[in-house]
């Protein structure tokens, strides 16, 4: 395989970093977004996203003059489609950003080139996505005509990493490669063998695309058994935190923790797109994502409660003396990333239903979204701490470890403060 040229269509949490470690190898990397901000972001060296080294990385690879930002697509010899896959209406899983990327970069395509799918997708979605690129380019032959004499290779490489470790696993972890023909994986292999220390899988494109949605589906179901037994134990008077530890204890078995739902863009989505393929047959993992969908509502009751309780014991005061303070926007430990956030949701919920001041601590970000800021107010965590009235955990950020509530009302549902006590 000719190459000289590596294009990554998105510039996300997924795009950049991948974009930065093929540049690390240097290797001329294209990054294409559709957002100006963010390739001029990129083309002054620096990012966009809070990603631990991710800065230094990007930094190096420009100045070398290895990685470039652009929004219109450019000629390459691998295209990296690393773009969105949200779903619509009743979780219908949504591929208008793949069509998107795909029809933007057919106009470039040449004979010998490899195209990837990296976007965590419904089962289909690399097939569907040849399929537009066929119809855009007649001209050319793809796997589903021509099998292994077709001009372009396709394949499907869902990415498998941590927010937070992302450099470290993408080299380190396996990665599944399937392609819509073995002449499409060996290529996609070679590509990631550039980088990847792990072992490259070869398989087809529809398991590929299935082993992702498998591995986010495992995870959700392990994370509704831990919220479910959350809301038993509190219905029960027992301490959740203490009953998991106990029973971790035995050699078989390794309950998660329990949190205020379930987030980000692969666990709080994936599961649905089994779900929309496979209905009937999906009934663990549906009644799993109902259940880590419903736990942000019984949390909302929580601090509703929490607040008729502080009136009783402040006769003197009303609701809108009452400040809530919410500990944690992100969908995870010590990131940035608010996408599908359970907290976010928490959060706004909290500030439309109550008349008094509503707080939000979240130390990755500097300020709010417009929508949000007309009703939450962003404040630092030792604020937040000393003056609010009701403290709500929602997110076991490393900063709020370091210091405990002395006042107030807690409703600690990471159990850090919680255990502490």
């Amino acid at each position: 395989m000719n190459l000289k040229t590596i294009s990554i269509i998105g510039l996300g949490y997924i795009g950049l970093p991948t974009a930065a470690v093929f540049a690390s190898r240097k290797i001329k990397v294209i990054g294409v977004d559709v957002n100006q901000k963010t390739v001029d972001t990129i083309n002054r060296g620096q990012i966009h996203i809070v990603e631990p080294d991710l800065g230094t990385v990007v930094h190096a690879a420009v100045t070398e003059g290895y990685l470039r930002a652009t929004t219109q697509p450019e000629p390459a010899d691998v295209f990296l489609v690393a773009v969105p896959t949200p779903f619509k209406g009743d979780h219908e899983p949504d591929l208008a950003y793949i069509e998107a990327a795909s029809k933007s970069i057919a106009p470039v395509l040449k004979r010998g080139d490899l195209v990837i799918l990296e976007s965590t997708s419904p089962v289909g979605a690399t097939e569907q996505m040849a399929a537009w690129l066929a119809e855009s380019r007649p001209d050319l032959t793809f796997p589903q005509s021509h099998g292994e004499d077709s001009d372009i290779r396709v394949a499907h490489c869902p990415e498998r990493v941590l927010p937070g470790h992302v450099l470290r696993e993408l080299v380190q972890n396996d990665r599944v490669i399937g392609g819509m023909t073995p002449k499409c994986s060996a290529a996609a292999a070679a590509l990631y063998k550039i980088f990847v220390k792990g072992e490259c899988v070869i398989t087809d494109a529809r398991t590929a695309e299935m082993c992702k949605l498998t591995e986010n589906s495992f995870r959700d179901v392990n994370i509704a058994f831990a919220n479910e037994l959350s809301m038993i134990c509190d219905k029960l008077g027992i301490n959740v935190w203490e009953l998991i530890k106990l029973a971790n204890r035995h050699p078989r078995v390794n309950i998660l923790q329990p949190g205020p739902g379930v987030g980000g863009h692969c666990i709080a989505v994936d599961p649905w797109f089994i779900v929309s393929a496979a209905p009937e047959e999906a009934r663990l993992i549906r009644t799993a994502r109902e259940v880590n969908d419903s736990k942000p509502e019984w949390v909302i009751d929580k601090v509703k409660l929490a607040v008729a309780e502080f009136l009783q014991a402040n006769p003197d005061k009303t609701a809108r003396d009452v400040t809530i303070a919410c500990f944690g926007l992100a969908f995870k430990p010590d990131i940035d990333d608010l996408r599908e956030s359970p907290a976010v949701a928490i959060t706004r919920k909290i500030a439309t239903t109550h008349p008094g001041p509503v707080w939000a601590v979240e130390p990755n970000i500097d300020a709010l979204s417009n929508a949000m800021a007309e009703i939450v107010t962003l404040k630092p965590f030792e604020v937040a701490l000393a003056n609010s009235d009701i403290k709500v955990l929602l997110v076991d950020h490393k900063q709020f470890k370091e210091a405990c509530p002395s006042d107030g009302q807690v409703l600690d549902f990471k159990g850090i403060w919680i255990r502490k006590d």
